[in-house]
């Protein structure tokens, strides 16, 4: 039995192995369009360049305006967040930095441990079609004549082994995809939580640079 044979005579077995994949290709598609487009600010370092030149410059205001402009640039956000609690001590500026880039990373890893899940899943399906397979070629041979044992076996062992390379096929590419953004989802988190260092370390300038200033004119 040929593989397209396959694909036509096992619809049951086919079309959840088909229906997962499919599955996968759209949450593949939509991850590396987040994470390689949506996300990531293209020039972080001019990024925080720019937020540094404004806030020592007392113009916080401006620096959270061009933080709107980036409203799905994670980074973007949690600096956003640290320059709208400048005011406040430095305790709080860090426990809603915690807050934000835990939801930030949250944001970033959604829907990708679902490839995983699928890649398993198609596994499992192809698995469950090579048991039927056997079961059936089984059956069929101990109720067969002797001269279609042969041809209903070699059916039935192709019909198994055609289910296992169909769940492969889907599994083996969710789990090399599922790799490859996993580890840009790493990146990202990384990149946030740095972020937010430089946030409070350019916030720590400000305040160090106003007291200097303070301390000048009292002289």
């Amino acid at each position: 039995m040929g593989f397209l044979e396959f694909l036509k005579n096992n619809f049951m077995h086919v079309m959840p192995i088909f229906v997962a994949g499919i599955i996968a290709v759209a949450i593949a598609v939509e991850r590396v369009v987040a994470l390689f487009q949506k996300y990531p600010i293209r020039n972080l370092d001019a990024f925080f360049a720019r937020i540094s030149d404004l806030v020592m410059a007392d113009r916080v205001s401006e620096a959270v305006i061009l933080c709107d402009q980036m409203p799905n640039k994670p980074s973007a956000q949690v600096v956003k967040l640290a320059l709208m609690r400048a005011h406040q001590p430095e305790e709080l500026i860090e426990n809603g930095l915690g807050i934000s880039v835990n939801k930030a990373a949250q944001a970033i890893q959604k829907r990708t441990q679902f490839l995983a899940t699928i890649a398993n899943v198609a596994t499992l399906l192809g698995l469950l079609g090579t048991i039927a397979g056997l079961i059936a070629s089984f059956q069929a041979v101990g109720a067969a004549d002797a001269s279609q044992k042969s041809t209903l076996l070699a059916n039935g062992i192709s019909t198994a082994m055609n289910a296992t390379m169909l769940g492969l096929g889907v599994a083996i590419p969710c789990m090399v995809m599922f790799s490859f953004l996993m580890n840009r989802t790493n990146r990202l988190i990384a990149e946030v939580d740095q972020s937010a260092m430089q946030a409070m370390d350019i916030l720590k300038q400000k305040f160090y640079a106003a007291q200097e200033k303070t301390l000048k004119i009292a002289k």
